[in-house]
C-alpha cells in the first residue's frame, strides 16, 4: 500500500508537450494546447483556517502554462477555498501565492485589479446579474477594464457567445436560460478578456451527464484556442477525464495525490482508487 507521501507529485512529472485528443461535442477530435515549463501558479506552504478548523495545511502546488488541472476531493476538503485564495478573494493565514509571477502578499490594490483582468473565474452558481441581459453579463469584465470601445465590446461578446454555441442569446435575460446555457454564458464571460489563467468552481454542478460532457469539451476547446491555463474543481471525474492533464486530490486538509489519470489508475491506495475508479464500477 502506498501512503500519501509516496504518490506521484508535480515535480516528478515531465512537462506534457504532445497535444492530446478528446471527442468534441460534434464527434470530431480536437487537439489540446501543449503545456510549457512556465509556472503560472506557484503555491508554497499555503495554510488557511476557519476559526479553529484547519481547512488547508501547508499546501505546495505548481501549475504550468497551458495545463488543465483537475482538483478533486470529498466535500469540505477545501477545494473552493483553495481557488478563492489563489484568486485573491480570501487571504491565507500563512504561505505564499504567486499568480502569473506576482506575489499576492506584495501587490497593492491597483496591481491586484490589473492582475484580475488576466484571470477568469467561472462560478459554481453562475453568478450572472439577473438585471442584465446575457450580452451585458458577458461584457461586464471587459467594460470594467475600460480599454475598449462599445463596438469592440459588442463584437467580442458575439464572438465569445458563438464559441460556446450560443450565438443568438445576447438579448435574453438570465432567467430565460437553462442551467446548461447559464454555465456556457459564464464560460463566455470568463474568456472575454482572453485571460491567461482560468479557475472553474464545479462548472457542471447540477447538470445532466450529457450537458456536463459538453461543458468539459467547451473548456478543453477554448483552452486549445488560446493556450490558457485552466484549474477545474469538479466531482464529475468521469466527464472531466478527456479535459484534464493531471489531477490534485485534496483530503484531510492536504494534497493527498498529484498525478495523471494513469498514475491514479495504477495506485493501490484505496482513497485514490475510489475516486478514480468508482465511475467505472471498480471497487
Amino acid at each position: 500500500m502506498s501512503g500519501p507521501g509516496t504518490h506521484p507529485t508535480h515535480s516528478d512529472e515531465p512537462t506534457r508537450v504532445m497535444p492530446s485528443l478528446a471527442p468534441a461535442t460534434d464527434g470530431h477530435m480536437a487537439p489540446r494546447a501543449a503545456a510549457s515549463s512556465e509556472v503560472v501558479l506557484d503555491v508554497r506552504g499555503l495554510t488557511h483556517y476557519f476559526g479553529d478548523v484547519c481547512v488547508l495545511d501547508h499546501i505546495d502546488l505548481q501549475v504550468r502554462a497551458g495545463e488543465i488541472v483537475g482538483i478533486i476531493g470529498p466535500g469540505g476538503s477545501g477545494k473552493s477555498v483553495l481557488v478563492k485564495l489563489c484568486c485573491g478573494l480570501l487571504t491565507p493565514d500563512a504561505g505564499q501565492i504567486l499568480v502569473l509571477g506576482q506575489d499576492l502578499r506584495e501587490i497593492d490594490e491597483k496591481q491586484r485589479q490589473a492582475l484580475r483582468t488576466r484571470i477568469g473565474l467561472v462560478f459554481q452558481n453562475y453568478a450572472l446579474f439577473d438585471f442584465m441581459t446575457v450580452g451585458d453579463n458577458v461584457a461586464f469584465p471587459m467594460r470594467q477594464r475600460g480599454q475598449a470601445t462599445p463596438e469592440e465590446i459588442s463584437a467580442r461578446v458575439q464572438e465569445r457567445l458563438a464559441e460556446v454555441d450560443l450565438p443568438k442569446v445576447q438579448h435574453l435575460m438570465p432567467n430565460e436560460l437553462s442551467g446548461g446555457m447559464k454555465k456556457r454564458v459564464g464560460l463566455a464571460r470568463a474568456n472575454i478578456n482572453d485571460p491567461e489563467l482560468i479557475f472553474f468552481d464545479d462548472p457542471t454542478a447540477g447538470l445532466d451527464p450529457v450537458t456536463s460532457s459538453k461543458i468539459f469539451n467547451l473548456i478543453r476547446r477554448t483552452q486549445a484556442q488560446r493556450n490558457s491555463t485552466c484549474i477545474v474543481i469538479s466531482h464529475d471525474i468521469d466527464r472531466m477525464r478527456p479535459a484534464c492533464d493531471r489531477y490534485l486530490l485534496l483530503a484531510d486538509s492536504k494534497i493527498y495525490f498529484q498525478g495523471t489519470e494513469r498514475d491514479a489508475m495504477a495506485s493501490d491506495d484505496p482513497v485514490v482508487r475510489d475516486f478514480f475508479r468508482r465511475d467505472e464500477g471498480v471497487q
